[in-house]
């Protein structure tokens, strides 16, 4: 049985995580964990006594970021009208992209695990979308993967075009082939 900490070892651990989660948002998995206790005001050996393993860390913010993502492809299926789910989720999705580099990183390999929570919900959205007629035949969730990829590179190359790019994506994704039916 695990012992509760005490106050300042919990605040210790707390400033960690929520310093975790601004260094990777803004450098990335790969962050020096130096940084991460910098910015916590604790010494390099606070954040190993609580994190033993950088994975320990890393897990924990890209944890929650899976949490949320996954979340928020329940609230596109909740949509009434597929399309504007699936444009819910790409869209957000691409939000948290141009201003979370650890969740770029985590978006751009997610297809690579079929049994997540978030591909199996990615699944639905596609083939919803393209039962209602509204998203190409031949468009799969592989598919979607690449246009994040391409999202990624457009948000960190060129910042304020990626809300362009993504227009010009779901054109492309849109099976009557109707322009400008994206984002409202």
């Amino acid at each position: 049985m695990e012992r509760p900490l005490r106050r300042d070892a919990r605040r210790n651990r707390d400033a960690l995580v929520e310093a975790a989660r601004q260094v990777l948002a803004e450098r990335g998995v790969d962050a020096p964990l130096e940084a991460v206790a910098k910015r916590a005001g604790v010494a390099i050996g606070t954040l190993y006594r609580h994190f033993p393993e950088r994975g320990d860390l890393v897990d924990a913010i890209l944890d929650e970021k899976v949490a949320g993502w996954a979340e928020l492809a329940g609230q596109a299926l909740a949509c009434d009208d597929p399309w504007e789910g699936l444009v819910l989720f790409l869209e957000r999705t691409c939000e948290l992209q141009a201003r979370d580099r650890a969740f770029t990183e985590l978006a751009c390999l997610s297809h690579q695990d079929d049994r997540s929570e978030v591909n199996r919900l990615v699944y639905q959205l596609v083939e919803r979308a393209q039962q209602a007629g509204a998203l190409r035949l031949d468009v799969g969730p592989v598919d979607l993967a690449f246009f994040m990829m391409a999202n990624s590179k457009v948000a960190e190359q060129a910042p304020g075009q990626w809300r362009r790019h993504f227009t010009l994506m779901l054109d492309a994704l849109r099976e009557d082939g109707r322009k400008g039916a994206g984002p409202a």
